[in-house]
């Protein structure tokens, strides 16, 4: 594996822009988990047939929840798993990460048979988000181990490629050229693979506090990222390095995280005020201006780490710290010029 680091080349900040009695609201849905929010139930993923999985997290499942009737059901896997995140493929097969065993597991939720792919490094040990590319394998990062990886779906081989200690793989996307680009949450880089010899190369981000933890394509392959402790929403062109910020409308301490891009090429970000929970707001990037806000939960306690679009229904999905599965109805939103 080899590393390169690529210096952007221009800085453009950009003052917060809102547009006050105009925001547009986003009409959301969610369901209570039975098991508890102690189980931190997260990640939500569409299967083909409209059923939506999701990981229990510290409570040590897979789960899955019919929105027609609302009816949840639980798989049962390893002890120890720990899942953090799952995708499903067009079969139904079900993908996951097994955060604290080291492994990527396969679970068949027809049978309740699971397929078990350990990490060829032993000190790979927590697999953490994961991506389809278009041939159908399986792309991940492996945050505390400074690791990402390749799962090869019909083979079952594993290839890793290591950006350093410290540097904290986080959120992971495939754009149109099939090049994995993905946060280094504990460096101020944001990163891409070569998917065919496995080099990192790095973009080193304008300020030396930033630490982008979630990250979008839209459909031109610029890439959006989450600026967790600075506030801002970042946006990052590969083919010229220029980086543009745009300060998040709860300012400085609004501790943006979930992050996702729509078929509008719109982008959906979440605040996690302290105190005042999350807030799902919508940014287009044509207008540089966020168009809509939706407040999720109780403010007491809540957090949206991830959230998945779906495209063939137009929604919005997220887990939430209060243990609940959520969805935004975002397709229905027009945005306001």
């Amino acid at each position: 594996m080899s590393l390169f680091r690529h210096h952007v080349s221009v800085v453009l900040f950009a003052a917060p822009l809102w547009l006050g009695a105009q925001n547009v609201a986003v009409p959301t849905n969610e369901w209570q988990v039975p098991w508890g929010a102690q189980g931190r139930p997260r990640d939500p993923f569409v299967a083909p047939d409209g059923k939506v999985f999701f990981v229990g997290q510290n409570g040590n499942y897979i789960a899955r929840l019919d929105p027609a009737s609302g009816e949840f059901k639980q798989y049962t896997i390893d002890a120890g798993t720990n899942p953090h995140n799952l995708i499903v493929d067009p079969s139904g097969q079900v993908w996951y990460a097994g955060n604290r065993n080291g492994m990527i597991g396969k679970l068949n939720p027809l049978t309740g048979e699971i397929t078990r792919y350990p990490m060829p490094d032993a000190n790979v040990r927590d697999p953490h988000t994961l991506v389809f590319d278009a041939k159908g394998d399986i792309w991940f990062s492996a945050q505390n181990s400074g690791a990402v990886g390749h799962l090869d779906t019909k083979t079952g081989k594993i290839r890793l490629a290591y950006t350093g200690p410290q540097t904290r793989p986080y959120g992971i996307v495939i754009n149109s050229k099939g090049i994995p680009w993905f946060n280094l949450f504990g460096t101020d880089q944001i990163a891409s693979i070569d998917p065919n010899t496995m080099a990192v190369k790095t973009y080193k981000l304008p300020d030396a506090k930033t630490r982008g933890r979630r990250i979008a394509l839209t459909s031109d392959d610029v890439v959006w990222y989450t600026d967790y402790t600075r506030g801002y929403l970042g946006r990052l062109d590969p083919r010229t390095g220029q980086v543009e910020e745009f300060l998040m409308p709860g300012g400085f301490q609004s501790l943006p995280y979930g992050m996702a891009s729509d078929d509008k090429d719109r982008l959906w970000i979440t605040e996690n005020l302290p105190g005042k929970g999350s807030r799902l707001l919508g940014f287009d990037p044509k207008t540089r201006k966020f168009f809509a806000e939706t407040t999720v939960g109780r403010p007491e306690t809540n957090t949206i780490r991830h959230m998945y679009f779906d495209k063939k229904t137009g929604l919005l999905w997220f887990g939430t710290d209060q243990g609940t599965i959520g969805r935004a109805e975002v397709g229905k939103v027009k945005t306001v010029m």
